[in-house]
């Protein structure tokens, strides 16, 4: 989860060192870093852990044995903010796919890419793929959600290009698919990759069609992921473009048995959980629960558990091993923090 708890440089924090350890101690699987830049033109918060530059792998290499040390597999998320990058950080401009402009009073105008700009960030993921693995990381999962720079490109409303990176799906697709490819071949086959996909519009994710998506995830199988991790925000939700249909079935069917399929969204108790394996996920992601319930899994056991729920206080979430600086990210969510 985006949390702020890294050096200004990117380099592991202590603070974020504690809050993955703590939820691989609770018994997590598989244990997932907040989004991490592969380059400092993609970076989007202050505190961001970075993957960009060998200085990192110190720190990263004390995260993934820590991690191991509990007994989770641990993943790299690896992502490029796009236009959700910003100056202030990267002292450069911003750039997407195109340019365009939206009313909202900071928002900052990004240049459209350029051939060198694409060369670039798909060297940039790459190299960054390849420091996971030296750092001893079991996966990386590629950020292609959630409107930052693969979804940017992905998207119809972003990407006006009439160049081989932007018209149909297959060209919108490109950046994604060139990525998913570099990374595949930069690292070994033991090592996982997978792709976070937004199925469908929400919030900063816009221009994103069902049936489009589903058809890029059936390419990105044939590139070599073994994960498409949906983002579906509320998980017991039908698609928006067909209502009487569910979207994990539908991703479900979209890929070979051998790619795996991991949801997650609004999933609190373990009956949820269930509910999202029983319609077709091979593994349930949580976020905000747990963010609350760093043990879940351990909890889980328990027929008759309940997860703790927002909103928490901050001395409860330090308690959860949630640092100050992560804290104060998350009252930005409504009725989460209780000040």
């Amino acid at each position: 989860m985006t949390n702020g708890q890294s050096l200004l440089d990117g380099r592991l924090g202590e603070d974020e060192l504690q809050w993955l350890a703590r939820r691989a101690d609770g018994g997590f699987g598989l244990v997932e870093t907040c989004a991490a830049h592969v380059s400092r033109d993609g970076k989007a918060w202050p505190g961001q852990l970075g993957v960009d530059h060998d200085d990192a792998l110190p720190g990263l290499s004390r995260l993934a044995a820590r991690i191991r040390r509990s007994g989770a597999a641990s993943i790299v998320q690896l992502f490029h903010g796009g236009v959700r990058a910003t100056a202030k950080l990267t002292g450069e401009q911003v750039w997407s796919a195109s340019t365009w402009q939206e009313p909202a009073p900071d928002f900052e105008v990004p240049r459209a890419a350029t051939e060198a700009d694409i060369a670039r960030v798909i060297e940039a993921f790459a190299a960054a793929a390849a420091r996971a693995e030296a750092a001893g990381f079991d996966g990386v999962e590629l950020h292609g959600a959630h409107g930052y720079l693969l979804s940017q490109f992905l998207s119809r409303t972003f990407n006006t290009r009439s160049d081989g990176w932007g018209g149909d799906l297959a060209k919108r697709a490109r950046l994604m698919r060139e990525v998913t490819r570099a990374v595949r071949a930069r690292v070994s086959r033991r090592f996982a990759v997978g792709m976070r996909l937004s199925l469908e519009d929400r919030g900063s994710t816009k221009g994103m069609d069902l049936d489009e998506n589903l058809e890029v995830a059936r390419w990105l199988a044939e590139d070599g992921v073994d994960w498409i991790h949906a983002s579906l925000w509320d998980a017991k939700a039908m698609t928006t473009k067909r209502p009487d249909q569910h979207p994990i079935p539908l991703l479900r069917a979209a890929l070979p048995k051998q790619v795996a399929v991991i949801a997650c969204g609004t999933i609190w108790s373990p009956s949820d959980a269930k509910a999202v394996l029983d319609r077709g996920a091979d593994l349930v992601a949580l976020g905000r629960a747990g963010i609350c319930n760093p043990d879940w899994p351990k909890q889980a056991r328990s027929p008759s558990w309940e997860p703790q729920r927002p909103p928490l206080t901050r001395a409860q979430l330090l308690d959860l091993s949630v640092s100050p600086v992560f804290a104060s990210y998350l009252s930005r969510w409504k009725n989460f923090v209780a000040d």
